[in-house]
This record gives structure tokens, C-alpha cells and sequence, in this order.
């Protein structure tokens, strides 16, 4: 479902399991709300005039120091450039490092018969289809409201999520970006407290954030 406000803004409810995308103009400001809490949203993005410029996991952690994102966290591209910044964050953190699932990478960790299930890399190979990316394409993607805890000697969790109904991240483009969005379908693990729910995607004039909220 979608809507568009008398300011311009445009709202879209992302049914559980799906995928999303839009081209965000520069200055602009993308709002991912997690309506019914605990609701991983797997996301990249791309420079939008030239997609081979796009969200780097390595250049974001070392140019802030931190594997978790937050207010006024930049995400970088792989030519150390901002592409968007966090400007409000109710949640806390969110996941750097946990990637996508995949229908390999559930089959390795869960066992054969989650074969079937759709995964995060369905979702953005066939969104990222419609602008003409493949999976050479895809890279490590940040996980909004994914409760990836690190322990000290390494090793990575994926554990119940810190979020809750209404909890919302904002992002400011700071350049014409192409954002994709899985709305994770994992059932595995409880990344989604083992039930997907629908998230929302709000894009707004800067001047008119107050209405994201």
C-alpha cells in the first residue's frame, strides 16, 4: 500500500517477506518504521547516476570506529564517499555485519529442507533486477533493527531484537541513491522473533520530516 501526502511525501507499507526500492533525491529523507517490533529490514544502497559506487561495510565501520549504526552514523560507499546519513534513530543500534540470508546460506545453517524458503538474496535479485543489477551486484547490506551481538573472541549471534512496535531509523541522502529493501523472511533464527511482520518506508522533504514521525 502507498500513499503520498499534500507535501509531497510518499508512505509505502512493505507487506512481510517482500522487497522494496526507490531512487531517494539528495537531501531527501528516507524513514523505516518497524510497526509490529522486531522486524529485521535487510537494505543496500547505491549511488543512483552510477550504481558500481555503492555502500561499503568495511569503509562505514572504519570511518566512524563502530560495527553498529546509530544517530549520525554515515554510510559509506567503496570509494569512501557518504551516501546517507542516520538522523534519527529510536532503536539504539543496527547490524553491520550479519548479511543476507540465502537459500545456500539456510541450507548450510538449518538444514535441506529450508531449501524452499524465500531469502533475502530472492528479494534483491529480483528487485535489483528492475535496474538492471545481478548478483555480482549485491555486497554485505546493513540489517535495520538485526540484534547481531560480538563476543569477545569473534563469534557473532543473531539473538531477539532490541526493537519494538513503532520504533523508527531516518536517513538523509546525501547524494541521488538507489535504496533496496528486503523486509527479511527469515524463519530460522529470531532475527523476526520467528514471525515476519510488515515494515513502512516513508520519503520526505527534509522540511517536512516531522511528518515521517
Amino acid at each position: 500500500m502507498t500513499g503520498t501526502s499534500s507535501t509531497g511525501s510518499t508512505s509505502t507499507v512493505v507487506p512481510a517477506r517482500a522487497a522494496w526500492s526507490a531512487v531517494v533525491r539528495a537531501g531527501r529523507l528516507l524513514t523505516l518504521t518497524d510497526l509490529r517490533g522486531n522486524q529485521a529490514v535487510d537494505f543496500l544502497v547505491y549511488n543512483a547516476q552510477d550504481t558500481a559506487v555503492r555502500y561499503s561495510a568495511p569503509d562505514t565501520i572504519q570511518a566512524q570506529s563502530n560495527i553498529y549504526l546509530t544517530t549520525g552514523s554515515v554510510l559509506m560507499s567503496n570509494e569512501h564517499t557518504p551516501l546517507m546519513t542516520v538522523t534519527e534513530d529510536t532503536c539504539g543500534r543496527h547490524d553491520t555485519l550479519g548479511g543476507a540470508c540465502s537459500k545456500e546460506s539456510n541450507t548450510l545453517r538449518y538444514g535441506h529442507h529450508t531449501w524452499s524458503q524465500h531469502a533475502c538474496v530472492d528479494n534483491f535479485l529480483s528487485e535489483g533486477a528492475r535496474y538492471g543489477l545481478g548478483k555480482r551486484d549485491l555486497v554485505s547490506n546493513v540489517n535495520w533493527y538485526m540484534n547481531v551481538p560480538v563476543e569477545k573472541d569473534g563469534t557473532l549471534g543473531i539473538v531477539d531484537g532490541i526493537s519494538a512496535p513503532g520504533l523508527r531509523v531516518t536517513l538523509r541522502a546525501e547524494t541521488d541513491v538507489l535504496v533496496l529493501v528486503s523486509n527479511c523472511p527469515q524463519l530460522n533464527n529470531p532475527c523476526n522473533g520467528f514471525d515476519p511482520t510488515p515494515v513502512e518506508m516513508t520519503i520526505t522533504a527534509a522540511a517536512d520530516s516531522g511528518a515521517a514521525a
